[in-house]
């Protein structure tokens, strides 16, 4: 929890097994992997192959509306696979597909051009290729009156929450610029709170999301390192915030930038569902193994915030979600409550312990979180159905 109450309710979100990851993902997909390659005809799910070096799509036309793309990881890496709109808008993306794994992208495409990319180690450009989508098939998910209602209300959780980022943020900068060491540390965990409630859809503004929250690992040679975690390292490695004044001024820049485009970004419920997900293979890669804040050990907070965002997503879903499919929203429910109970043991007054947690201990956190991360993996299936 952050000392600054959320502007929306406090809906409080789970994690990811991080450690169990490869794990939790063979058993979700043992059912696909087991089943004999459909021949693609035109019409079905698009097969992509993705390597080391390589990223084939069985096609690259489909028609306008809902598509899948079932993607079969053969390489020796963990990868990635997104379709891209134009300015690296990311239309859709499935993360932590480990080697000889397999998962499935739902995602509504309106007519255009896009690009579909694989990214082998989850680093750099990825490996990209044209993908057309032709006609003129209507958002069918956008027509039903449920959906409509969910996508205004996830956009007004995410209104809210971008104004107390900006707040939060500006208030960080602050602390940093005057020198204050104490009050920025403090400041560090809350503003980010924020961050990561919306991290979705800030991802899908272009180089905003690496400018902002990049590790050190996870800059590309010949790319300064900027952003939350620069300034991170000096506030806890150096206990001081000298020379990181221009850090801070494009944090808060690049900041006000997301929330700007948040304001008018238009979302579809397929986004909500992929969002959640997402959120959750955030709490997989950084958060249950202590890499996100490495410096700080804050990690906890950033844990939370995700879940919180992912069940504000399924929140904003729920009537539609109960009208097709309530047995699913019934195990939502049981396993968010179990990745927040996990989480209780670790809280201090309206924070939390610093993360310093065992191998054991994260491989209960990983557990739970896996729980969840299955029935949240089948949101988007439902909604997409007509």
């Amino acid at each position: 929890m952050s000392t600054s109450a959320p502007l929306v309710g406090t809906a409080r979100r789970a994690s990811v097994l991080g450690t169990l990851l490869v794990v939790g993902l063979a058993a979700l997909s043992a059912c696909a992997k087991d089943q004999p390659a459909a021949k693609d005809d035109g019409t079905g799910p698009v097969s992509v192959k993705a390597s080391d070096s390589g990223c084939d799509l069985s096609r690259r036309d489909v028609k306008s509306g809902t598509s899948t793309f079932s993607v079969a990881n053969s390489g020796s890496k963990v990868t990635e696979f997104y379709v891209y709109a134009e300015g690296d808008r990311v239309m859709g993306e499935v993360e932590n597909i480990g080697p000889g794994l397999k998962r499935d992208l739902i995602v509504e495409l309106p007519t255009g051009k896009y690009q579909a990319v694989c990214k082998p180690g989850m680093v750099g450009d990825g490996i990209r290729g044209d993908l057309t989508v032709t006609g003129d098939a209507a958002a069918q998910v956008d027509e039903d009156t449920l959906l409509k209602q969910a996508t205004e209300s996830y956009q007004r959780y995410v209104n809210s929450q971008a104004l107390a980022l900006e707040q939060k943020t500006t208030e960080f900068v602050t602390a940093v610029k005057a020198g204050d060491v104490a009050k920025a540390k403090a400041l560090f965990p809350v503003s980010r709170t924020y961050w990561e409630r919306i991290e979705p859809v800030a991802e899908s503004f272009g180089d905003l999301d690496p400018k902002i929250d990049a590790r050190v690992n996870d800059v590309e040679p010949g790319t300064e390192w900027t952003g939350y975690h620069r300034i991170e390292q000096a506030l806890w490695v150096s206990n001081t915030t000298k020379g990181m004044e221009k850090y801070a001024d494009q944090l808060l820049t690049d900041v006000k930038t997301v929330v700007a485009k948040a304001k008018v970004v238009k979302l579809t419920p397929l986004q909500l569902a992929n969002g959640a997900k997402e959120l959750l293979d955030e709490v997989a890669t950084g958060k249950v193994t202590g890499e996100e804040d490495r410096y700080s050990h804050t990690d906890l907070w950033d844990f939370e915030a995700n879940v919180e965002g992912s069940q504000a997503a399924i929140q904003a879903l729920r009537p539609a979600l109960q009208a097709r499919d309530a047995a699913l929203v019934t195990q939502l429910d049981t396993q968010f409550k179990a990745v927040l109970g996990a989480l209780d043991k670790y809280r201090v007054g309206d924070g939390f312990k610093p993360y310093t947690a065992t191998e054991p201990e994260k491989k209960a956190l990983g557990a739970v979180v896996d729980g969840l991360a299955e029935p949240v993996s089948q949101v988007a299936g439902v909604i997409a159905k007509k």
